[in-house]
């Protein structure tokens, strides 16, 4: 009997005339480690809620899923709560008391479990998960990251026979994403908790699986070995916008074609280089440097304090910035070093507490609401819902659109022209609350696009998007770029920084402490730097991207 059985699913969302799912079959065993990738829309999240009952999406469905042999929804609900753990894609999403350790003992709660039994269990998981040094700090205090390890270990903690995680590293800086998954590696591997996992961020999860599942158009094309789905992929027909998104040895092996065996890990890919491009250390290749706009600051942060109680720490720490028209400045850090506030404070939203901020010359605190975002300044923050206020796409999109004072004419084809160029025109009836996390953030950035800025400040906007939507983000952000926009963005995903971002500023403990060109920033870093990066840097150091080992590769043949 198979653990967990999916058999013939279907599913079509309300006023969707295609199906986010068609005829799926999908058999997982007990203490499996299960990888689902696939593009932005492909389908995904969709399948992976249709495992827990109580988080299924509303639409018309075709087909059953099995858990030990009994249909989900005939489980009991206590079975179905405790052992079918799910941690969603927005941490913000699932919290639901207002202190760390209410939020440990809360499921268990709902259980009927003892104080003492409650105690010991939520005493465990803090230590386990390393909580304990924010055990009793509110849950709002938290950053992205800390509440997305909060949601595991508060799931964990009912211990679950099956754990289902939707983009779990998406909020994590590249360190806290390894040991996270590192921590998900071992909650498999010890206690046979069944894993399914869905990442667009391969890199490190690629190997860690047990079965490879590749989606595409709702429809599973593979499910196979790492090895195998590998294979397949790289030599395959297989479609462009999934290739992008696969471990940067396999795409770069598949452009060299040199060997038999494709590397799949950055070890694989070094190994793999260095026996069949040339000798280690003997070709050294210097890459273009990218030079800044020399335009105007229209963004300036003079020594900024902030904290966000009188009784609290300081979250920033006399931090100082500069954002010039025409260019995109990526700030990177770990999780809870002050990015996100960093964002409220230059965005207006947060006062801070010393320290002045200026845009275009003017300090803010002069601007009125309307002079401030209107035409003006725009900010897109970590979680996309926030600016969501209809019960359509179409609709959200005309509530901004209106603000512009537009003819209708030119109010439509505004619209049509930024659906378009996101490519969310398919997703005009759907309530917004009903897409998946990368087609919010699109939307998202649809409605900001809509008002005109000439200053966009973007809270981790690659969250969730598959690879051909970032690159097709970043062409947006180049674009907007030309036109003398600019362009603060705070983010995790190292790979987009590398290729589409001017400057590059590691932000830690509160402040500014270092600053580069990226290409210049990315290759003298040891964790902060890409896969592409650490596979290479024996013999290529300055290359940082897959385009640039590929280029330096061909350059030696």
């Amino acid at each position: 009997m198979a653990f967990l059985q999916i058999k013939d699913l279907s599913f079509a969302y309300p006023k969707s005339q295609e199906k986010a799912l068609y005829n799926v079959n999908l058999t997982i065993k007990q203490g499996e480690f299960v990888l689902v990738c696939g593009v932005s829309g492909c389908g995904k999240s969709t399948l992976l809620r249709h495992i827990k009952r109580e988080i299924q999406p509303h639409g018309r469905r075709e087909g059953v899923v099995y858990y030990q042999g009994m249909d989900i929804e005939a489980l009991d609900q206590k079975i179905s709560a405790a052992e079918i753990g799910f941690v969603m894609q927005n941490p913000e999403t699932q919290l639901v008391t207002d202190t760390v350790w209410h939020e440990l003992a809360f499921g268990l709660e709902n259980l009927g479990l003892s104080t003492p039994e409650i105690r010991r269990k939520v005493a465990e998981m803090a230590s386990f998960f390393g909580i304990d040094g924010w055990f009793r700090k509110p849950v709002d205090e938290l950053s992205g990251g800390q509440k997305q390890l909060l949601n595991l270990a508060a799931v964990m903690v009912m211990q679950p026979k099956i754990l289902i995680l939707d983009e779990p590293t998406a909020q994590l800086d590249p360190i806290a994403a390894q040991d996270f998954l590192a921590t998900i590696a071992k909650i498999n591997r010890e206690l046979e908790v069944t894993v399914i996992l869905t990442e667009h961020r391969l890199e490190e999860v690629f190997l860690m699986a047990d079965k490879v599942a590749v989606m595409d158009q709702g429809k599973i094309l593979y499910f196979d070995t790492p090895e195998q789905a590998a294979k397949l992929l790289a030599e395959g027909d297989t479609p462009s916008a999934i290739f992008k998104g696969l471990p940067s040895a396999i795409r770069i092996f598949r452009e060299i074609k040199m060997g038999d065996t494709c590397p799949l890990s950055v070890r694989d890919g070094r190994k793999w280089l260095a026996d069949h491009m040339i000798p280690q250390g003997k070709a050294v290749f210097a890459l273009k440097k990218q030079d800044l706009p020399g335009l105007r600051p229209v963004i300036k942060a003079d020594e900024i304090w902030f904290k966000y109680s009188r009784e609290g720490q300081e979250i920033l720490r006399g931090f100082s910035l500069k954002a010039y028209a025409g260019e995109i400045l990526s700030v990177l850090g770990g999780n809870g070093t002050g990015k996100t506030t960093m964002l409220g404070v230059i965005s207006g939203l947060l006062k801070p507490n010393r320290g002045k901020v200026f845009i275009k010359g003017k300090k803010i605190e002069t601007f009125n609401s309307k002079e401030l975002y209107q035409n003006n300044l725009a900010f897109l923050p970590q979680n996309p819902k926030a600016l969501f206020v209809c019960d359509t796409v179409l609709e959200d999109l005309q509530e901004a659109a209106a603000a512009l004072n537009l003819d209708k004419p030119t109010f439509k084809a505004k619209i049509d022209e930024i659906s378009q160029e996101l490519r969310i025109t398919a997703l005009h009836e759907r309530h917004p609350y009903d897409l998946s996390g990368g087609e919010q953030q699109k939307v998202a950035l649809a409605k900001l696009l809509l008002l005109n800025p000439q200053i966009v400040l973007l809270d981790e906007p690659t969250k969730g998007l598959d690879p051909e939507s970032k690159e097709e983000l970043g062409e947006i952000l180049k674009e907007l770029c030309r036109k003398d926009v600019a362009i603060v963005l705070v983010t995790h995903d190292i790979e987009f920084a590398a290729e589409y971002t001017d400057r590059c500023a590691m932000m830690f403990d509160g402040d500014i402490v270092s600053e580069g060109y990226a290409k210049e920033f990315f290759a003298g870093n040891n964790f902060y730097t890409t896969a592409a990066n650490r596979m290479a840097r024996e013999i290529f150091p300055s290359a940082v991207t897959c385009e640039d080992v590929i280029e330096l590769c061909k350059a030696c043949v």
